[in-house]
């Protein structure tokens, strides 16, 4: 089988580190998010499995059948706005799983008609890639960050990246990877004891529509989806130059999400983050590789949904500084190439610079993230450009 053929070292790490760092740094997100519709400890297990069975299946079949790497994660600020409006409203899980319906139903829409690509596709790839700097330049500032509260942990990691960059560069991120946890296992950091046996079991929930929910959970929830996700995600794509079928990928993720709504699969769309990490060199030299990191991932994600507790555990074991830090270690090199790219020609350089910024700044307004506001802001910089530039 080719996949055999084509898989590397390089790529089985990329993949695990864009689970490891996707998991770990929103999990507790999806977990707030059930909490606040009261979930049980049964459904919130099922959350689990529809959300990784989703991700997974639809990250690992489209890369297999393009060749390409085709990311794909739940919606990490959607997470945030169903936490913070299931509490505010006393939503029950019945009335939250009619709203992840319709939401399904307008990514669906959203992808068969296309008009989002095609929004997509008038943004200059200098303004995309300094998109994609300013969403992953923060990941790679928090894995120094992390030298705060773990500066040994952080120096050795950084160490054994920079080492293993100049003695073996394709196998630098899982050489790094094993050093942090070598020494995070011989300090005692492991938190073996968050592992716990036993299968996820789904558990369906009829949906119950409303008026409220649609209002509060619905509409922000595919707002925040395409803006906040999506949007980052088709950026990743360009930026890299893969012709992913951008529209047939958002609309089998809302077909996806539509089935898997009942059992708690609440929002899945094109990552970001862990799309440039199977995405970048790292994951393997040669570009019509890499779709195997990304088929990797898919098949951890499944593993994750099937074997809920396990995987669950075993990824939280992790010290969170080791996370934050093989993130950014691993995201360096796309880093690089999106700056490289966004500020390549000098008569976009002043909007791809505020792009990046306001991307970079981290800014909620309206409950739509910096990702979306810094696409907007630097399309007007062009904007006003160009009339300044037709009125000289």
């Amino acid at each position: 089988m080719r996949f055999f053929k084509d898989l590397s070292p390089a790529a089985l790490a990329a993949g695990f580190v864009a689970v490891l760092v996707g998991f770990t740094s929103s999990v507790a997100l999806v977990f707030q998010a059930a909490q606040a519709f009261q979930a049980t400890p049964e459904q919130l297990t099922s959350w689990i499995w529809a959300l990784g069975l989703g991700m997974g299946l639809c990250s690992l079949l489209p890369s297999l059948i393009l060749r390409m790497p085709v990311m794909v994660a739940w919606s990490t600020p959607g997470a945030a706005v169903l936490a913070t409006a299931g509490l505010a409203g006393g939503f029950s899980m019945a009335e939250a799983v009619g709203a992840f319906i319709v939401s399904a139903v307008l990514i669906v829409l959203a992808g068969a008609t296309g008009w989002f690509e095609r929004i997509m596709n008038r943004i200059p790839v200098e303004i995309a890639s300094a998109l994609l700097a300013g969403v992953l330049a923060k990941f790679g500032m928090q894995a120094f960050a992390a030298a705060e509260s773990d500066l040994s942990l952080v120096l050795v990691m950084l160490l054994a990246y920079l080492l293993s960059r100049r003695l073996a560069a394709r196998y630098a991120v899982i050489l790094t990877l094993f050093a942090g946890t070598a020494w995070a296992a011989l300090h005692g950091q492991m938190q073996w004891s968050a592992v716990h046996g036993g299968l996820a079991v789904p558990v369906y929930t009829a949906p119950r529509f409303s008026l409220q929910a649609l209002i509060s959970l619905a509409l922000p929830l595919f707002v925040v989806t395409m803006a906040s996700q999506n949007l980052p995600g088709v950026a990743v794509i360009r930026a890299t130059g893969y012709p992913i079928p951008v529209s047939r990928v958002i609309s089998m993720t809302g077909g996806a999400t539509l089935l898997l709504a009942p059992f708690g699969g609440y929002a899945l769309n094109l990552s970001a983050i862990t799309a440039a990490i199977c995405m970048g060199p790292e994951a393997h030299e040669d570009k019509n590789k890499r779709y195997t990191a990304a088929a990797v991932c898919g098949l951890l994600y499944i593993l994750i949904g099937v074997f809920g507790a396990v995987v669950t555990g075993l990824l939280t074991a992790f010290p969170k500084e080791l996370v934050a830090c093989i993130a950014g270690l691993a995201l360096l090199g796309s880093i690089c190439g999106g700056m490289a790219t966004a500020f390549k020609e000098e008569k976009h350089r002043e909007a791809a610079l505020v792009t990046f910024l306001v991307t970079l700044s981290g800014v909620v307004i309206a409950g739509v993230g910096s990702a979306f506001w810094g696409v907007v802001a630097g399309s007007l910089a062009l904007l006003i450009q160009g009339f300044r530039a037709r009125g000289a």
